[in-house]
């Protein structure tokens, strides 16, 4: 599995894909679609393309649920 210092390393960066049930979806370059809940937002502005750095945190933490979810499934 790719970390998350690969997907946003090297000045990579991310797309706006779409919004759904209180997230706006964003796409990484190696395709990796991980959600930014609207909770989470506050007063910020989120541009449709922006650097990968920036979303650092809620990559991880999707990762993070994935692994836990297939995890779950191996049991």
């Amino acid at each position: 599995m790719i970390s998350v210092k690969d997907r946003v390393k090297d000045g990579k960066t991310v797309r706006f894909s779409y919004y759904r049930d209180g997230a706006l979806w964003y796409l990484t370059e190696d395709e990796f679609l991980f959600p930014v809940p609207l909770s989470d937002i506050g007063t910020a502005t989120f541009m449709a393309e922006d650097k990968a750095m920036l979303f650092m945190r809620w990559i991880r933490k999707h990762m993070a649920t994935l692994d836990e979810s297939k995890s779950a499934q191996d049991i």
